[in-house]
């Protein structure tokens, strides 16, 4: 198989079930817990502009100020993103992709504070530039930022200098608006090569896919997303959402009814932490 082989959505699924306890599978684990602490928020930046309206296709990116920090530990460049997470007990992620939105992203984080439940956020760069207030928001409340590039492009149509651009202008953003560089990375679509993950890597970043596909984002109903959380359910799975990119207004239905349920059952709902084992 070639290296620069495309990871698809549906080559993401499949794998699953391989990599299954193995997790992460090799050096590094993803941990539990609040994570490592953080260092003081940012000092306020310029005006902020109005919110842009949600695309019925996906997204658009961002740009940052303040004073800069220093880089994330270079992870190792992996051959394919880790698809699970390994932990002891019931323990599951949540992950929400393409925001954040001025509507449905606050609606999602009231319902997260409510349970005291953190998630994951992997951010499009231009939604993050007009709402820097919500990467705040996620600061404060424990949430993990994750880079998902700036504009929604698939990066394996790109060349190696675009797809830089892409992740370092989200990087620089997050950086300055959520008060840390992101360690996280997600590629739209679900398609990855050898130069996403030596990219990523060299911004200091892992590549998180997922395990369970809610497909929210074809709006199939509030029970149907439900049910598809609700029965891949497992330890180490981890849930993909949208928070943006289109009506998500399911999205946040849906949640509301199976967080409960989830914390009812025993799962734990946490976030990940990079771990060497």
């Amino acid at each position: 198989m070639e290296k620069d082989q495309l990871f698809t959505r549906r080559t993401l699924l499949t794998g699953v079930a391989a990599l299954g306890a193995a997790g992460a599978g090799g050096a590094l684990a993803l941990g539990l817990g609040n994570g490592p602490a953080r260092p003081p928020a940012p000092a306020p930046g310029p005006p902020q502009r109005s919110p842009l309206k949600p695309s019925a296709y996906r997204l658009q990116p961002l740009t940052g100020y303040g004073a800069p920090r220093a880089a994330p530990r270079q992870p190792p460049v992996r051959s394919e993103p880790i698809l699970r997470m390994s932990g002891r007990g019931r323990t599951m992620l949540l992950t929400f992709d393409d925001g954040p939105h001025p509507e449905y992203t606050p609606a999602i984080l009231d319902t997260l504070a409510k349970y005291e439940v953190h998630a994951t956020f992997f951010v499009c760069g231009e939604m993050a530039d007009y709402n820097r207030d919500l990467l705040a928001r996620m600061y404060d409340e424990g949430h993990v930022v994750g880079n998902h590039t700036w504009s929604h492009p698939q990066l394996t149509t790109l060349t190696r200098r675009r797809i830089r651009s892409e992740m370092e202008r989200t990087s620089e953003v997050v950086e300055k608006a959520y008060g840390e560089a992101p360690r996280w990375f997600r590629a739209p679509y679900g398609a990855w090569n050898r130069t996403t993950f030596q990219l990523g890597a060299e911004l200091g970043m892992e590549p998180l896919a997922w395990t369970v596909d809610t497909l929210d984002w074809t709006t199939p109903g509030t029970g149907t997303i439900v049910d598809r959380v609700e029965e891949g359910a497992a330890p180490g799975v981890v849930v993909l959402s949208h928070d943006a990119g289109g009506n998500r207004s399911q999205s946040v239905h849906a949640l509301r009814r199976y967080l409960p349920r989830l914390l009812d059952s025993g799962y734990h709902l946490t976030i990940p932490r990079r771990r060497l084992i």
